[in-house]
């Protein structure tokens, strides 16, 4: 039919799981269609500028709007959602004989966290 949008290729729901536990695996640099290859180097990190001290307040407000966007949506989140960010969460801590990353240690623990907060503003099931 002209003008008709082709519909996007389905992927299965645990396939979605697994590649995005599978971002994980490599620390800082995978993206949407897996690791990305090769690094930053000097020469193009020289060329970043450094952020100035309003942007640094700036990022840090918009970082504290996201989380508590993520805690109001993880409050209205099912138990199954919920356990698949405490799955998510031990899948990218430190496993046995892998490198200890101390941001991704931190990005997991702050993850559970997260899951912890939106516990306070859940709605209880009348008993």
């Amino acid at each position: 039919m002209p003008g008709k949008e082709p519909e996007p290729d389905f992927v299965d729901p645990s396939q979605q799981h697994q590649m995005a536990l599978s971002r994980w695996d490599t620390e800082g640099g995978a993206g949407p269609s897996g690791p990305q290859k090769g690094s930053v180097s000097g020469d193009m990190q020289s060329e970043i500028p450094h952020l100035t001290n309003a942007e640094l307040v700036q990022l840090r407000i918009r970082v504290i709007a996201i989380e508590n966007l993520v805690i109001a949506l993880l409050a209205e989140s099912s138990d199954r959602q919920l356990g698949l960010v405490r799955e998510m969460a031990a899948y990218i801590s430190p496993r046995s004989g892998s490198a200890h990353h101390p941001l991704t240690i931190q990005a997991a623990a702050q993850m559970v966290d997260l899951v912890e907060r939106a516990g306070q503003f859940r709605i209880k099931a009348p008993s």
